[in-house]
């Protein structure tokens, strides 16, 4: 059961390590040590979840319907464009942040901008439950199984890597114009993702 197991893990890799949203926002919590285990359990469990139900066929319905992946589309655009907003606020008026310490943000308002940042991306739907899915349940039974558990290790560990590996980057971070050069990182992330959701479409 080796053999689905990796490739689960390589194909959940392939698809979440890069540059997006989500890992976006799990480093700037993970520079900022504020709350970062309840978010990066959010991210990862998340994909597990949706992983999983792929695999159970799910997939299948949410391909086709798109109506509700229109809704998320939308919702998605709405909300990268506050939160492209918000990074460009931060950016002209940067802070200082000590190591270990966070601004005081609340933990309910990060759960839910991390719950926003996973569930209004409809292209998360697509890797997980329909791509994911996909290749999960060409493997086979019981194999299947061993590609979801493969999948959902690799995201858990790739968003405590990123969460808690950014703590090293914390002495760089003690300028304000690093956390400019972030924030407007952040921001041109949100604003390139936005786009791509308006006029691109979700098409698989």
């Amino acid at each position: 059961m080796i053999l689905p197991f990796l490739v689960g893990a390589g194909s959940g890799l392939s698809l979440i390590v890069a540059i997006g949203a989500q890992n976006a926002f799990v480093l700037r919590q993970g520079i900022r040590r504020e709350h970062v285990l309840p978010v990066v359990l959010i991210c990862g469990l998340t994909d597990a979840l949706l992983e999983l139900l792929g695999v159970a066929g799910i997939g299948y319905v949410v391909e086709r319907a798109p109506v509700v992946l229109e809704i998320v589309r939308w919702g998605g655009v709405v909300f990268l464009l506050w939160y492209a907003w918000s990074a460009v606020r931060r950016a002209l008026r940067p802070e200082v942040l000590v190591a270990g310490e966070g601004s005081g943000g609340s933990l309910k308002r990060t759960i839910l901008a991390c719950l926003a940042i996973t569930y209004l991306n409809p292209h998360v739907y697509l890797d997980t439950m329909v791509l994911m899915g996909s290749i999960g349940n060409a493997q086979g039974d019981p194999e299947r199984w061993w590609f979801v558990a493969g999948g959902a290790l690799a995201s858990l560990a790739w968003f405590f890597l990123i969460g808690y590996g950014a703590r090293a980057l914390t002495r760089f971070f003690a300028t304000p114009r690093s956390w400019r050069i972030l924030d407007g990182v952040v921001a041109a992330t949100m604003l390139v993702i936005a786009a791509r959701l308006a006029f691109g479409g979700v098409g698989v």
